[in-house]
């Protein structure tokens, strides 16, 4: 097995997180607030740029109402897909 297959691609997770949080019609100043991050935090993980921490990933899950499992689900997929 590849040491590489299942590692998480920054740029899914960030695509991921805007694309929920576009749905939610939030922009990434009120998301950020409602999750307890720094806007620009937020927009790193958003651009790929940072991966967040599990405890972070649930905040944002949790300011956007949706079950962690969702966006962890999504985030799989797509990484599956692209690797």
């Amino acid at each position: 097995m590849d040491s590489g297959e299942h590692m998480l691609d920054s740029n899914i997770v960030g695509k991921v997180v805007k694309e929920f949080r576009k749905r939610k019609g939030l922009s990434q100043e009120i998301l950020s607030g409602l999750a307890g991050i720094g806007r620009t935090h937020l927009s790193m993980i958003e651009r790929g740029t940072r991966k967040p921490t599990l405890e972070t990933l649930f905040r944002i899950c949790d300011a956007l109402s949706i079950p962690p499992e969702n966006m962890v689900k999504e985030i799989s997929k797509r990484n599956t897909e692209d690797h």
